[in-house]
């Protein structure tokens, strides 16, 4: 079973997501807070497999609780948001998040996240990233470039495979688009990620941002 907790200061949106998530066979909610204080306790007393995150919250904003659950290692989070131009978005990937959605999307896809964030994967939006990104890059609250010589420990090929995380691409799109296996793409993923020290692709795409290997207009 696939432990969640859900975090919203909107009860009515807490029933609405419970309702999905409890019609699930493989999927549990054990538990539910209003803010994010509340919520980082939660994840320490109950280890849920995913917290299903709101950013704007009271007492505590869903970006610094996702920073001190993913810090503490109690929980993987999937942050929700209202708008896809949202640099709360943003902040709490930087954080540590595993991805995010918009609270508009279909009830199955937002199952299929959190089935993707508790195996490990991220959730990684080509489309609304690209405008997170293109905003917090080049925008009022633009964070500062990273050194591009960080991406010297990567070889070609997995330098290749970098930029197509960030273009969005899954592990099966990118094995068409190199001509591999898709057990050869997951290895190569695995060594990125271990050589730049990512928690996963969501930390790729930024890092890949952050040091000019890909820009916004390049999705």
């Amino acid at each position: 079973m696939i432990r969640v907790v859900l975090v919203d200061d909107q009860e009515l949106m807490r029933v609405g997501f419970r309702m999905v998530l409890g019609a699930q066979e493989d999927m549990e909610v054990v538990g539910e807070a209003g803010d994010g204080r509340a919520a980082v306790d939660l994840a320490a007393r109950l280890r849920p497999d995913v917290v299903l995150m709101d950013v704007r919250m009271p007492v505590l904003d869903g970006v610094e609780a996702t920073r001190a659950i993913t810090a503490a290692g109690t929980a993987k989070v999937l942050v929700m948001t209202t708008f896809d131009l949202d640099e709360y978005a943003l902040s709490a990937l930087r954080c540590g998040a595993s991805g995010f959605l918009l609270k508009d999307t279909p009830p199955a896809h937002l199952v299929d996240a959190l089935r993707s964030v508790a195996s490990g994967d991220a959730v990684v939006s080509p489309s609304v990233t690209r405008r997170l990104l293109d905003r917090f890059l080049g925008g009022p609250g633009a964070g500062e470039l990273r050194d591009a010589a960080v991406l010297d420990a990567l070889t070609e090929r997995e330098r290749e495979v970098l930029v197509l995380i960030a273009q969005g691409l899954s592990n099966s799109e990118i094995a068409g688009k190199l001509f591999l296996s898709e057990a050869t793409v997951k290895t190569h993923v695995g060594r990125v990620l271990s050589k730049l020290d990512l928690r996963d692709r969501v930390q790729a795409v930024v890092l890949a941002y952050e040091t000019g290997l890909v820009r916004p207009g390049d999705l």
